[in-house]
Parts: structure tokens; C-alpha cells; sequence
């Protein structure tokens, strides 16, 4: 746990003893129940802690979010990067999607009570729920870690995101490329790239984090269906 405290403390965020607790006690909860259900590959804890803890933490080191703001995290899997977030940010108002509900049930029964944090979670598929009045441009922040190519993950997330919200995809080392290739799918769908940014972990191995301003709605025939977009990207 001292690589993340030291990590955090370079974005200036200072995790107190009770964020640290409950990091100890959802990775715990994590590596116990991959052993029934496929949670994460990662099982030893130093890699842990910097592949998913550090990682999904430094979104804070870019991101100001206003107090109480509303994210939905898109393909949250386990949890990341929603939960870390929560523990660094309690007053942040997380929603966390995912098709399989399985993780969401891990989750919800075993993660967010042990822990005493409130979370939403929904089960559905992402191109579903975003045409919903409830969810349809409702949330200030719409965050993806290692979901989709940047094209088909922005017709996923920015029909989230309100007009003067922002979509934060969390991509792996060969980005950039992605990132050409998305530029007409994220205009099309009413966004505009504002930063393009490189970090390299405790560990030395180096992530993206595309940063996408909503400036105008998502035409209402956006998203398509699941297929069209992963076999037609924008």
C-alpha cells in the first residue's frame, strides 16, 4: 500500500486510513471470490495494486471532479475503476454497468456492504441503457477502462455523458493510434478531444488516458446496436 499512497500523494491525493482499509479489504474480497467467479488475472497483490489500484486512480490525477458529481463507470467489471474512485472520492455519485451480472451480484452482496459504500449498479448492455430517459446525456462523467477500441467505446459512452460533460477512456500503451482512427465517431456523436495524456505506473509500464469534451447532443439514432457498432465503427 505505500506505492499507492506514495502514487496518489503525486496527484495530491491523500488517502487516510480509512480509504487504505478499505483498498485492504477490496482486494481481499476480489482475490477470495476469483477463485469461484473470473474477476481479475492478476492475483499477486504488490501487481494488483498497481495494475488496478494505481491505474484506476489516476484519472483523479487529471480530473477535478465537482463535488458530488454524477459518473457511470461502463463495463465496470470488478469494479475498476469505479470503486477505487469511490474510496478516494466518497461524496463522488457512482453508477456502474456491466453485461454480466454475475460481477455486478459480486459486487453489490459482497464488495459495497463490506466496504460501507453506496454505489448503483445495473446490469444491461451499454448501447441498451443509453437510450433510456433516465440515463440518456444524464451523468457529468462517463469513465471505460480497457473495454473497447476508442471509435466503438465512444458510441458506447458519450450518449451517457450531458452536453458539458466529459467521457475519460483509460486505454493501454498503443493508444494513440485508436485515438486517429476515433476522430469522426467522436465528432459524429457530438464530442471533441480536449487532452491526450501518457502516465507510467510505480511499475514503470506507461497508460493512456483520452479525455473527450460533450459539446453538443448525440444524435438520437446513436448508439446502434452492439454488433453494428464493433463490426461498423464510426
Amino acid at each position: 500500500m505505500e506505492k499507492l499512497i506514495k502514487y496518489c500523494s503525486e496527484f495530491g491525493i491523500d488517502l487516510d486510513d480509512k480509504a487504505i482499509e478499505r483498498f485492504e479489504k477490496y482486494m481481499d474480497q476480489v482475490l477470495k471470490w476469483n477463485e469461484k467467479i473470473n474477476l481479475t488475472s492478476i492475483t499477486d497483490r504488490d501487481e494488483f495494486i498497481i495494475k488496478h489500484f494505481c491505474d484506476s486512480l489516476t484519472v483523479l490525477g487529471v480530473i477535478d471532479f465537482e463535488e458530488e458529481a454524477e459518473v457511470i463507470d461502463i463495463g465496470t467489471g470488478a469494479g475498476f475503476p469505479a470503486i477505487p474512485l469511490k474510496i478516494a472520492r466518497p461524496d463522488l455519485k457512482i453508477t456502474m454497468l456491466d453485461s454480466l451480472n454475475k460481477r455486478l451480484s459480486f459486487i453489490s452482496n459482497e464488495v459495497l456492504p463490506a466496504l460501507d459504500l453506496k454505489c448503483v449498479t445495473i446490469h444491461g448492455r451499454a448501447e441498451d441503457l443509453s437510450k433510456t430517459k433516465e440515463h440518456r446525456e444524464a451523468y457529468d462523467y462517463a469513465v471505460s477502462r480497457a473495454v473497447a477500441n476508442m471509435s466503438s467505446l465512444s458510441e458506447y459512452c458519450l450518449p451517457f455523458v450531458k452536453v458539458g460533460g466529459t467521457f475519460i477512456a483509460m486505454k493501454g500503451r498503443d493508444w494513440k493510434e485508436e485515438v486517429n482512427n476515433a476522430e469522426n465517431a467522436v465528432m459524429t456523436l457530438g464530442g471533441e478531444f480536449s487532452d491526450l495524456l501518457t502516465f507510467e505506473l510505480p511499475d514503470g509500464s506507461s497508460r493512456g488516458i483520452v479525455i473527450v469534451d460533450k459539446i453538443l447532443k448525440c444524435p438520437s439514432k446513436y448508439p446502434r446496436r452492439g454488433v453494428k457498432i464493433n463490426k461498423n465503427p464510426l
